[in-house]
C-alpha cells in the first residue's frame, strides 16, 4: 500500500514528480509535455506518438547580484529513472546504450533544488526555488481548450510563461534564455520521413530568426514531402536571437551555449550563408532587472506545423496511397501564418481557457473525483487523437511508444469516452458520421474501425456487438445534446439499418438477447446470452423506440423486442446476486467454434488439448458464471446517453454491489495475473475485470479477465454512485488515482493498450453520477438529482454554453458562465 499520502487534486512533489508529463497542444494536433520538473518531453509533432522523444529544449536563467553570477536551467532535479534510460534510438549508424552517459541530454546542467507541480487543466504550474538563488520562478504552461470552440482548441500551439520574483533585499540583473536543438530534422523513413527510401538526401534544414524568436525547420526534398516541418518559439518582448549555434563536433555546440549562459552573455551570432552546414539549434536571450520584491514575466509562444504525413490505416485496395493530412494544414499556409495568428489570439484564448478552468474547478466533487475527470481530459491533447483536413476526428485506442495502438476510433472502446460529446459535441458527431456512413454498408454491417483517411472501408470482418449497439445509444445522446432533430432525421435510416443488422445477426429468433457469437471489447466473441452485451441490446432497442416516436414513426417492433429481452435478462441471466453468461455453442446458426479461424487463418482449436477443452467447457474466452465488472455496461450507457432505465434497478444495484464485493481488491499481492500485470500489481488496489466468486472459473476465461483497466473502474464507480453507493464508488476512484500519483505512473496518462487510452475518459461520467446533471436540448430541460438536504455544484457543458448547476439552499440552480443554455424547466 502506498504509505506516501498525497492530497488529491493538489500539488505533486518529491518522488511524485518523477513520472509527471502534462500534454500541451491542440485536439488532434500533436503534443509536447511539460514534466513535473518543468522539463519538456514526449515531443510528438509528426502525427504519431514519440513517447520517449526527449530532445534538447530548455530555458535557463543567469542572475547577477553584486559581483556574483549564478546560472540555472529552469528545471528541478532529474528523476532517477531517466539516468539509465537509453534516450538515443539505436540505429545501424548510431548505436547507443543506457550506459553511454546520457549524451544529447541536459541532465548535467545546474538546476533548482526545490520543485513542485500543480495542474489546473488546461494549465500546469511548476514552482522552482533554490537557497543559492535570489530569484524564485514559476513556470505556467497551457494550450487553448475552450468548450464549444473546436477550431481554437485544435491549434498546434502552446504557451509557456516564466515569472521571476526577486526574494532578496538587493536588486538583481538577470538574463532569461530559451534554447532548442533542431528536433524537426529527420533523415530517414524509420525516423519519420515517409519517402520510401532509406537513403540520405540533401535537404534544406536549419534555424531561421523571427521577431523575438526562431524557427526550427526542415523542408521537403523532392518527392520526400514527409520531412517537411517547422517549430517556432517567439517571446512577448524584445529578445536577442541566436539562429546559428556553434558548428563543430562532439559536444561543441552545447559547451559554447552553456558558457554563454553561465557568463550571462547575449548571443552575437547571426545566420550566415556558407558551406559549413546548417545550425544545430537556436536560442534567444532577454535581459531584465528586478528590484527587491519585484516580479517579471516572460511569455513564450510555441507553435508547430507539419503539413503532411505517411499515415494511413485500414484502406481498401481502391484507396491505397491516400494519407492523412492534419486539419490545421488547410487552415494555415505555413508556420509563419500560424504563428502570427497565435500571437494575435494568445491573450483572448488564455482568458477563455482560464474562464473554463475556473468554472470546471468550482465543482464541489470530492477532490479525487475531480482529479480523475480533469487528468483524463489530457487524452484529447495526446497523439491518441487526430483531426483530418476536413475537420473530422479519428483516433487510436491509445499510443504505443512510437506508433498508435489499435486504429480507427474503435467503437467499443470509444463507447466509454464521455468527455468529447459534452465539451465538443460537433467533433463527437463526426464520429457518428464515420460509423454510420463511411464504415457501414448497405446491409447495416459496421466496420468498428474507421479507415484513415476516413472513407470507404472493407467489410471482411465481423462487427462488434457492443460497439455497434452502443453507437445507437450515442446517436440518442448526441441528438439530445445538440437538440438537432433534423440531424437525427437525416441519419435515422442508417440507424435503422444498423439495428436491423444486429437483430438479424445476433438475435435471429427475436428473443431479445444476443445468442449467436458476438464480438466485443475483449477482442473475442461471446457465445450465448450474456448480461453485458444483452444490456447493450436493450439500451439500443429502447433508444430506437424513443427516436422513432420523436420522428413520428412506429416504434412497436423495437418496444416489444426490448420488453422480451428485458424479461429474458432479468429472468434467465440473473443468478439472484449478479448477471451472468449462459454459454451456448450448439444449436446455433453459426458454425461450430471448432471450425473458426483467426483472421490470419489459424484454426483456434487445432491442438488436441484445445478440442478437448471445447468439448468439456465450450468455446474458449467466455465468462460463464463469473461476476463481470462490465456485466450491466449497457445500463450505464443508457444512463449517460439519456435513454434511462432499461433494467430492474434493484437487480442492477445488486450486480454492482457484487462487482465491488468480489472484484475490488484493496491489495493485489495475492492476485494471480498471467496476462498484463503492470496496470495494477503488488500491494496496489484495483478493480478486476472479472472474478468467479463461487469457484467455477473457466480454464481459459476471456482474455484480459485478470487485468485492471481504469476505464472500467471509472464506469463501475460512476454507476455505483448513480445507484446511491457513493462511498464504494469513490473508493474505486481513489484506488486509481493512488496508482497514478506520479511515482511510478504518469498522473496524466492512464494507459491500457497504449498511453493516453481513450477508455479512461469514462471518468467524465462522474459529473453526472454525483449530480444527475444532464441537459436535454430537445426539450430544453435540465435534469438534476437531490440527496436529502445536501447542497452541491457541478460543471455542466452543453452544445452552446457551460456553467455551474446544482442545489443551493435546497433549491435547484443554473448559472451560465459562457454562451447560452436555454432552460424551460429544471427537473429534480
Amino acid at each position: 500500500m502506498n504509505t506516501e499520502t498525497r492530497l488529491y487534486n493538489n500539488i505533486y512533489e518529491g518522488k511524485q514528480l518523477d513520472r509527471v508529463a502534462f500534454p500541451l497542444g491542440g485536439i488532434g494536433a500533436g503534443m509536447i509535455c511539460l514534466d513535473g520538473n518543468a522539463s519538456f518531453s514526449n515531443i510528438s509533432l509528426r502525427h504519431r506518438p514519440e513517447v520517449f522523444n526527449q530532445r534538447i529544449m530548455f530555458s535557463a536563467l543567469n542572475v547577477k547580484q553584486g559581483d556574483q553570477k549564478k546560472a540555472r536551467i529552469l528545471q528541478g532535479r532529474t528523476p532517477d529513472w531517466k539516468i539509465m534510460f537509453p534516450w538515443n534510438k539505436f540505429t545501424k549508424d548510431k548505436p547507443c546504450s543506457s550506459a553511454n552517459g546520457g549524451p544529447g541530454t541536459i541532465y548535467g546542467l545546474p538546476y533548482f533544488q526545490e520543485c513542485s507541480f500543480a495542474a489546473r487543466f488546461p494549465f500546469a504550474t511548476v514552482d522552482l526555488s533554490d537557497p543559492e538563488m535570489p530569484v524564485g520562478v514559476q513556470v505556467r504552461a497551457w494550450s487553448p481548450f475552450v468548450p464549444g470552440q473546436s477550431d481554437d482548441s485544435s491549434l498546434p500551439v502552446a504557451g509557456v510563461e516564466y515569472t521571476f520574483h526577486n526574494r532578496s533585499k538587493e536588486s538583481v540583473e538577470a538574463v532569461f534564455y530559451h534554447a532548442a536543438d533542431n528536433f524537426m530534422k529527420v533523415e530517414k523513413k524509420s525516423e519519420g520521413c515517409g519517402c520510401g527510401s532509406n537513403e540520405k538526401q540533401e535537404v534544406d534544414d536549419g534555424v531561421r530568426p523571427v521577431e523575438n524568436g526562431f524557427v526550427l525547420y526542415q523542408s521537403d526534398a523532392g518527392d520526400c514531402t514527409y520531412r517537411e516541418g517547422a517549430f517556432a518559439v517567439a517571446a512577448d518582448q524584445p529578445a536577442v536571437v541566436n539562429s546559428r549555434w556553434f558548428r563543430g563536433g562532439w559536444f561543441d555546440a552545447m559547451s559554447v551555449l552553456w558558457k554563454e549562459i553561465e557568463n550571462g552573455e547575449l548571443p552575437a551570432h547571426e545566420a550566415v550563408d556558407d558551406d559549413a552546414g546548417s545550425s544545430n539549434g537556436g536560442s534567444l536571450a532577454i535581459p531584465f532587472k528586478l528590484e527587491p520584491g519585484e516580479s517579471h514575466t516572460v511569455r513564450l509562444r510555441l507553435a508547430w506545423y507539419v503539413p503532411k504525413s505517411d499515415l494511413s490505416s485500414g484502406l481498401p485496395d481502391a484507396r491505397q496511397g491516400e494519407e492523412y493530412q492534419p486539419w490545421y494544414a488547410q487552415k494555415f499556409k505555413g508556420i509563419d501564418e500560424l504563428l502570427g495568428s497565435w500571437l494575435e489570439k494568445y491573450d483572448s484564448l488564455q482568458i477563455a481557457s482560464n474562464d473554463f478552468a475556473n468554472c470546471l474547478y468550482s465543482s464541489t466533487l470530492p477532490p479525487e473525483v475531480l482529479e480523475a475527470i480533469t487528468a483524463n481530459l489530457s487524452i484529447l491533447k495526446s497523439p491518441t487523437v487526430l483531426r483530418q483536413n476536413d475537420g473530422r476526428i479519428w483516433a487510436w485506442e491509445g499510443c504505443f511508444d512510437d506508433f498508435g495502438c489499435c486504429s480507427g476510433t474503435c467503437t467499443h472502446v470509444w463507447n466509454y469516452a464521455q468527455a468529447m460529446p459534452h465539451l465538443f459535441p460537433d467533433l463527437e458527431r463526426t464520429l457518428r458520421q464515420s460509423e454510420f456512413y463511411d464504415s457501414q454498408d448497405d446491409k447495416g454491417h459496421q466496420n468498428f474501425r474507421a479507415s484513415m483517411p476516413i472513407g470507404e472501408v472493407t467489410h471482411d470482418h465481423h462487427a462488434a456487438a457492443d460497439g455497434q449497439l452502443g453507437g445507437i445509444m450515442k446517436i440518442h445522446r448526441d441528438w439530445k445534446i445538440s437538440g438537432d432533430t433534423d440531424w437525427l432525421r437525416a441519419i435515422w435510416p442508417k440507424v435503422q439499418s444498423s439495428l436491423q443488422y444486429c437483430i438479424d445477426t445476433w438475435d435471429p429468433d427475436r428473443n431479445g438477447t444476443l445468442i449467436e457469437p458476438h464480438h466485443n471489447t475483449y477482442d473475442i466473441e461471446f457465445w450465448g446470452a450474456d448480461g453485458m452485451c444483452t444490456s447493450f441490446y436493450l439500451g439500443a432497442l429502447k433508444a430506437a423506440a424513443i427516436m422513432a416516436e420523436a420522428l413520428g414513426e412506429d416504434s412497436s417492433a423495437y418496444q416489444s423486442l426490448y420488453e422480451a429481452g428485458r424479461t429474458f435478462m432479468e429472468g434467465e441471466l440473473f443468478n439472484g446476486e449478479y448477471f451472468i453468461q449462459k454459454i451456448q455453442w450448439e444449436g446455433l446458426k453459426a458454425s461450430s467454434p471448432a471450425d473458426a479461424a483467426t483472421p490470419g487463418g489459424v484454426k483456434s482449436y487445432r491442438s488436441p488439448e484445445s478440442r478437448k477443452l471445447l468439448e468439456k467447457e465450450g468455446p474458449k474466452y467466455q465468462y460463464g458464471n463469473g461476476c463481470l465488472s462490465d456485466g450491466v455496461l449497457g445500463q450505464w450507457m443508457a444512463e449517460v446517453c439519456g435513454v434511462g432505465e432499461i433494467l430492474d434497478q434493484a437487480k442492477v444495484r445488486s450486480h454492482l454491489n457484487a462487482v465491488y464485493r468480489y472484484n475490488f481488491r484493496k491489495s493485489l499481492h495475492n492476485h494471480a495475473n498471467p496476462q498484463r500485470p503492470t496496470y495494477a500489481l503488488n500491494d496496489e488496489a484495483g478493480l478486476l475485470l472479472c472474478s468467479w466468486p463461487h469457484g467455477d472459473r473457466l480454464t481459459l476465461p476471456f482474455v484480459y479477465s485478470e487485468e485492471v483497466w481504469t476505464g472500467i473502474e471509472y464506469q463501475v464507480a460512476s454507476h455505483l454512485i448513480m445507484m446511491g453507493e457513493r462511498e464504494k464508488g469513490v473508493e474505486i476512484v481513489r484506488a486509481v488515482r493512488s496508482r497514478y500519483d506520479g511515482r511510478v505512473r504518469n498522473p496524466f496518462d492512464e494507459y491500457e493498450c497504449g498511453h493516453w487510452y481513450a477508455r479512461a475518459m469514462s471518468s467524465y461520467s462522474l459529473f453526472q453520477a454525483f449530480s444527475g446533471a444532464r441537459y436535454d436540448a430537445v426539450e430544453q430541460v435540465l435534469y438534476l438529482k437531490q440527496d436529502g438536504n445536501e447542497d452541491y455544484s457541478t460543471f455542466l457543458c452543453t452544445e452552446n454554453g457551460y456553467g455551474q448547476a446544482g442545489i443551493r439552499n435546497g433549491k435547484p440552480f443554473l448559472e451560465v458562465a459562457s454562451g447560452v443554455v436555454p432552460v424551460k424547466r429544471i427537473q429534480v
